[in-house]
């Protein structure tokens, strides 16, 4: 009845159309009481179409109008007019016909703007009943199911990002008020932790990170700031969130290699890296060698490389030690076919040579130059330009000089085949400038390079000759042996003038 009133006082359409909205504006109290269900909200033919699969217990909305401003009512009644007001705003929408119940959404809309400044005003605490209801009304509205089509195989991202659009939620202007409230009392200082955690508890938690799969930037932009300062305020949920986010990423890399939001939930994991107490624990190393290397592994690593790289070398900066495991999960994880993502490898391999300590890089110099070489060698001039574009750090110099010993006649091979071969002329320059760079670093050492270069030279053309003599010899026997049955055997024309 009191809703009935409410809605008396808004501009009249027609008679049919005000029976849709008394039905539809119904206070959720009196609906649960008609249908005993705390899930059914707002349910008619022509509104509501979500639902959320997080059930919070029934509140009682205070007897007061939901539609009175905050500053008609005294301080005494502010609660209880936020829970209902909170409460009017669990009637969904169909978004998609925007022809569809437009006094009804522009309500709605209004509360929520009322509710995000009343929030923001941070003027008094919320009760617990407070926070029951805005949980409640932030899981009506966020916690949807997207269609089969959001979920696009995110493999060829990287190649095709042109041709492929994100798909928005026509909701997006109303759901943006409600990720910004939530934001806001999350964040508000009248919200005590020890009470809201009873609501946003792990099963809040769970719904809010399935919610980085959509294809929405914007979304997910929002739900990353949301997920961080929860993070930040509910201490008790930390592990939780932590091991939620790792199956994530556990997901991704060994099943489905299919996911909107892996780079926003690693610029959320970057920050919470950059807080861990040193020295770090077991768990946090587990996490670098189980997830952050192999997320190395999928084709699409350049949608979210950059705030993989920065994770990793957060890492490192936290215990330096951890350099020489990160690179040899990078080798691990090499793409032998993907210039592209030797590219990015390269650039990654850099950043962590620079933060690098000697005796870390000695652990791995063997492997890794092993590795360059082959990169230096690559007839994709960008991939040979990137890995010679290393020896123009100072910092990288400074460890190939202190180590070139074991360095020069690994790489010595691939820098002579360049300079004989490599069809880019940039390339080319940029071999004979490292190899003059190495002749003026350690004469001797650069002609003893050489020198050792001959004389395998030499060693594998004399194993070609008698490969191929032993060859010859063979054919020519074969040709002497009479065919017998039906088997077949291979004349050459080499062997046949040598038995003729």
């Amino acid at each position: 009845m009191m809703l009935r009133q409410i809605l008396s006082k808004l501009p009249k359409k027609s008679s049919k159309t005000d029976s849709a909205e008394s039905t539809r504006l119904e206070s959720p109290l009196t609906q649960q009481r008609s249908n005993g269900s705390t899930a059914g909200l707002g349910k008619s033919s022509s509104g509501p179409k979500r639902t959320s699969s997080v059930v919070f217990p029934a509140s009682v909305v205070a007897g007061i109008e939901p539609l009175v401003p905050f500053k008609d009512v005294p301080n005494a009644e502010k609660m209880n007019l936020f829970v209902s007001k909170v409460s009017l705003c669990c009637v969904t929408f169909d978004f998609s016909d925007p022809s569809k119940n437009t006094l009804e959404k522009d309500v709605k809309r209004q509360t929520l703007l009322e509710l995000v400044d009343f929030v923001a005003s941070g003027s008094m605490r919320f009760s617990e009943p407070a926070v029951l209801a805005m949980c409640r009304m932030c899981a009506v509205n966020l916690f949807r199911v997207f269609p089969p089509y959001y979920r696009s195989n995110l493999s060829s991202v990287g190649e095709n990002d042109d041709n492929d659009d994100p798909m928005f939620d026509p909701a997006w202007p109303h759901l943006q008020i409600v990720y910004d409230l939530l934001l806001r009392f999350i964040n508000s200082t009248c919200l005590d932790a020890k009470v809201a955690k009873k609501y946003i508890d792990h099963s809040f938690i769970l719904r809010l990170l399935d919610l980085f799969d959509t294809e929405d930037p914007r979304e997910r932009d929002c739900l990353k700031t949301i997920l961080h300062r929860s993070y930040g305020k509910f201490m008790v949920h930390r592990p939780f969130i932590r091991k939620s986010l790792s199956n994530i990423f556990y997901r991704f890399v060994f099943e489905t290699e299919k996911h909107n939001g892996i780079a926003e939930l690693l610029e959320i994991f970057g920050s919470i890296i950059s807080g861990f107490a040193l020295p770090l624990k077991e768990e946090h190393k587990i996490f670098l060698w189980r997830v952050l290397i192999p997320l190395h592994k999928p084709k699409s690593v350049g949608v979210y490389f950059q705030q993989l790289s920065y994770c990793v070398l957060q890492f490192i900066e936290k215990e330096p030690r951890l350099a020489s495991v990160v690179i040899k999960g990078i080798l691990k994880y090499w793409p032998i076919t993907n210039s592209q993502k030797e590219v990015m490898f390269l650039g990654e391999l850099e950043e962590i040579l620079e933060a690098i300590s000697m005796v870390e890089f000695q652990k791995v110099m063997v492997p890794l130059f092993w590795r360059i070489g082959c990169c230096i060698n690559s007839f994709h001039f960008q991939v040979a330009e990137r890995a010679l574009f290393l020896w123009n750090n100072d910092q990288i110099i400074n460890l190939i000089a202190h180590n070139r010993l074991v360095i020069l006649p690994i790489i010595f091979p691939a820098l002579d085949k360049n300079a004989h071969n490599h069809w880019n002329p940039g390339v080319l320059n940029l071999t004979l400038n490292i190899r003059k760079m190495f002749s003026e670093m350690d004469d001797a050492l650069y002609l003893a390079c050489l020198d050792q270069l001959k004389e395998d030279e030499e060693k594998l053309s004399l194993l070609a000759e008698q490969r191929k003599e032993a060859w010859q010899r063979l054919e020519y026997a074969a040709s002497l042996k009479p065919m017998t049955g039906n088997t077949a055997v291979l004349v050459t024309p080499l062997a046949t003038s040598m038995a003729c």
